[in-house]
């Protein structure tokens, strides 16, 4: 009994320290988001976040569960997944540069 608990602490053990190295190239793709974005808005190019979830919020009310910033075409967008009271899904593209709604997904799920 013993040896059997031995062996699934070891084995616990070296997924442990097998999946730290997964964590932390996950953390340095996240800087890179969050740098290219501070760069982005330091210089003009797109508009801070806090402004344009007003504008989304008052178009989409619910929960912002994601944020992602793309480029689409010759902007920059971002695109927003707001959950619903209803609990339905829905898609909303900001152009990040002017602040203005450029697709409204109602209910994509």
């Amino acid at each position: 009994m013993k040896r059997r608990w031995k062996r699934l602490a070891a084995l616990c053990l070296a997924g442990l320290v097998l999946a730290t190295p997964l964590v932390a190239r996950a953390d340095e793709d996240d800087d890179g988001d969050h740098d290219r974005a501070r760069d982005l808005y330091e210089r003009g190019e797109i508009k801070g976040l806090a402004n344009i979830l007003d504008v989304v919020r008052a178009k989409a009310p619910g929960d912002v569960v994601a944020v992602d910033l793309i480029r689409m075409a010759d902007r920059w967008v971002y695109r927003f997944q707001v959950v619903g009271a209803d609990g339905r899904r829905k898609t909303v593209d900001v152009d990040a540069g002017a602040g203005v709604i450029m697709r409204d997904g109602e209910g994509d799920r």
